[in-house]
């Protein structure tokens, strides 16, 4: 599917005026909003290596299972999905790991086999007991658009990278939208028609401040009610948080606690200055800075989860937003995924996870630092369907 990006052009200005009209007037959805809550806004009628880089490079393309056709409406062509089956998906202790391998050149390594790979439980290896690459593998997806004030001049641009975001996606890929300001708001649920999640694109609009921490909570809960058991988020945001009520070690310790993928683009200089917000009537303009940009927290979810962040220090004409982009919906096909059974799983507790290839030593292994084990939501992340508790 291509996405229209003429349409998203000729609608920015369209959309902004009608934007501007909703948001100011009595009882719009950020009406009052410095008294409200920044709980998730939900509109009627809606149905290893670094792990941050910043210039993107452009990578050359090179157990117990069951197989599965995915049931998802529209007119895309059926594959098969390859899925733990129950009787290892119930064992106690049951966890999956996601595994990208890139090579000296920082291409993504694809081909490899289970044998390939080693699998260590807090220094312990363990029998790798489900094996899958993710070539076809549809993976829920949350995006994360930072609307603050200080994002107005990017909107735009942000728009198209999205969009070439949403053209290299699997077709079967289940994806919703978030905008967030000063509190998360919901512009499109979980869908498999990327055109629509495309045309909520278009009334994006900027102002307010900047509840980063608030936003990534909602979007890691909101993404384990999805259906596949691959999960990730992707986080643009130019700013720092600064009128969440969430605390970012909650942020940290979800993220670690689920094992969603979180990836991000930070726009702006993680060193310059913060600006202040500046108040005009019911409008606020900047809030996060207009430069500055919380690249350590980004870098920290990526890191614990197995993902990555870029930050781009100006917008420009929207080119290494695009490759951004483009190169984490590719990164989201070139990975494996790895599950294995914890021992001593009634105990309960955070384990580290190190993943490698000893028969490729030249390559690079990322995976996230460890796993839950035990409890309600240690295998949250590979459950679909059920809410995280």
């Amino acid at each position: 599917m291509r996405i229209d990006r003429r349409r998203l052009r000729l609608g920015t200005f369209f959309a902004v005026l009608v934007a501007a009209a909703v948001l100011a007037r009595p009882g719009g959805p950020w009406a009052g909003q410095s008294s409200s809550p920044p709980s998730l806004v939900i509109p009627g009628n809606q149905g290893s290596q670094s792990s941050t880089l910043e210039l993107p490079t452009t990578p050359s393309h090179q157990g117990g299972a069951l197989n599965i056709t995915p049931t998802v409406p529209g007119p895309q062509q059926e594959q098969e999905l390859t899925i733990p089956t129950p009787q290892l998906r119930e064992q106690p202790g049951y966890a999956q790991v996601t595994v990208t391998v890139t090579d000296s050149n920082g291409s993504y390594v694809t081909g490899l086999q289970k044998d390939d790979f080693k699998l260590y439980l807090d220094g312990q290896q363990r029998p790798i007991e489900f094996f899958r690459q993710d070539l076809n593998t549809p993976v829920s997806i949350g995006i994360l658009v930072d609307t603050s004030g200080s994002m107005q001049p990017k909107i735009p641009q942000a728009r198209l990278a999205i969009a070439d975001f949403l053209d290299a996606l699997n077709p079967h890929d289940d994806l919703f939208l978030f905008a967030f300001s000063s509190r998360p708001y919901l512009l499109q649920p979980f869908t498999t028609d990327h055109e629509r999640v495309a045309n909520k694109l278009m009334i994006l609009y900027a102002n307010g401040q900047t509840a980063l921490f608030d936003a990534i909570i909602q979007g890691l809960r909101m993404v384990m009610t999805g259906r596949y058991d691959k999960k990730a988020l992707l986080v643009v945001t130019d700013g720092m948080d600064n009128t969440s009520r969430a605390q970012v070690d909650e942020v940290i310790t979800l993220a670690k606690k689920l094992g969603v993928l979180v990836y991000s683009i930070g726009i702006g200089d993680p060193n310059a200055k913060e600006l202040p917000s500046i108040v005009i009537g019911p409008f606020a303009i900047g809030g996060g800075g207009v430069e500055r940009v919380d690249a350590q927290t980004l870098h920290t979810l990526s890191t614990e989860t197995g993902a990555k962040t870029y930050v781009i220090r100006q917008v420009g004409d929207g080119a290494a937003l695009r490759k951004a982009c483009q190169q984490i919906s590719l990164e989201l096909r070139e990975q494996y995924t790895l599950g294995f059974v914890a021992p001593d799983a009634s105990a309960g507790g955070y384990r580290s996870v190190r993943v490698d290839s000893p028969s490729h030593p030249d390559n690079t292994v990322r995976v996230r630092k460890g796993v839950e084990v035990g409890g309600p939501a240690a295998y949250a992340a590979g459950r679909p369907g059920e809410p995280v508790p």
